[in-house]
Formats: structure tokens, sequence, C-alpha cells
């Protein structure tokens, strides 16, 4: 997934976008509503993830005029306001979880995987194709019964065309998937790594579709 992480806390900030890149996710973090705007209108992401105290505003001021000119990205608030009521107010302005820190990690996780699930419209993390099982959540596959272990780029792309099997991904849209992972982005890379996930997977579980993208095969 392509995230976006809005944290002023910069220890904090460090360690949510490095665990979410070894997890698997682009994910790029800004530090301020000033630069919310700049990102959101050059990069589609999956899921927002939203600090509430924020040194230039509120980030529920900023969910709400998100929400106001239409822009639907999930948003997950991450915050150590814990009362009912800043709860409430907080998935009132338009938010589909809220975590209050310190948190786990790992529940993390889970609930981002969970909320982007919802948003394919695809809630079920189990996938299985041919003699191929993959597991979202646990972010395992197995193939012919045998575990497979997946580079954090290999998962990026498996992640994207998993979400929306049957669907025709572009160069452009796996790209993005790819973006920040510390490295710049080749001509082929996309090429290169689907070429490592066929060895890997089975080379018939994805089509080119010359001039057009990629389709993961139901």
């Amino acid at each position: 997934m392509r995230l976006l992480l809005i944290e002023d806390e910069k220890a904090l900030g460090n360690a949510l976008r490095d665990y979410l890149l070894a997890q698997g996710h682009a994910t790029d973090w800004v530090e301020n509503i000033t630069d919310v705007d700049a990102a959101m209108a050059s990069t589609p992401y999956d899921v927002v993830l939203l600090d509430l105290n924020l040194p230039d505003g509120h980030g529920v001021d900023l969910l709400r005029g998100l929400r106001r000119r239409g822009d639907v990205t999930p948003c997950i608030i991450l915050t150590a306001q814990d009362q009912i009521t800043d709860r409430i107010q907080g998935l009132n302005a338009g938010a589909d979880d809220y975590l209050v820190k310190p948190f786990d990690l790992g529940e993390l996780h889970a609930r981002l995987s969970a909320v982007a699930r919802r948003y394919a419209g695809n809630p079920n993390p189990l996938l299985s194709i041919g003699n191929v099982d993959i597991d979202l959540a646990r972010r395992v596959i197995f193939v012919a019964g045998l575990r497979v272990d997946l580079t954090a780029r290999e998962w990026a792309l498996l992640d994207q065309f998993a979400r929306r099997p049957g669907a025709t991904l572009s160069k452009p849209q796996l790209e993005e998937a790819l973006y920040e992972f510390g490295a710049e982005i080749e001509s082929n890379t996309v090429e290169v790594y689907i070429s490592r996930l066929r060895k890997k997977i089975g080379s018939n579980l994805i089509s080119t579709l010359r001039g057009v993208g990629y389709r993961l095969e139901g």
C-alpha cells in the first residue's frame, strides 16, 4: 500500500515509517498540515495515518476539510487523546479507525490492513488462486503448501494485485507502490520485480497486457 503518515514527533515518525516500510508499504511522512495538500495532490494514497496535535493545526479540522471536499481516502487517527469524547469527535469527522498512543505496531498493521480491505470491497484477508494461498493479514504466502518468502518490494507489488484480483494495474500504479523504498525507480524496476514474483509464485499467475499493464489472474 501507499501510505501518508502525518506525525510531528520525529522519533515516532521515524519509527513508524521504518516499520511500515519493512512491512512492504511505501510511506510518505509529513510533519504538519501545510505539507498535506501538496502530498495528496501529487499522490493517490491508500490510507492516511493522522496525528491530531500538529504544530499548525488540529488533525480533526484537517480531516473535516478533506471530507468536505470529497476526499474519501481511508484515515486512521493515531493520538494520545484517549477520552471517549475525543474518539467520538474523530470518528464523526470521518476517521475509519482510532488508535491511542502508545500502541503496539502489530495492532496498527492489523487495523491498517483491515481498513484497506474494507475499502477495496474485500474484507476477507485470505485469497486462493490455484495452488497459491495468500494471507494478507499475516503477510504469508504458500505455493503448493510450501511457504514462500518475499522481499518487502515483492510484497508491495503482490499486495497491489491481491487487493484487486482480476483488475489491470498500470505500470505507473505499480511504481507508486515501490516509490518510497530508498532507491530510485528505474525504467525497468516494475518488470524486474514482476519477473521475480513469477519465479516464486508461478509464471502464469500474473499476466502482461502489453501497452496496458499487468493483472493477477483469478
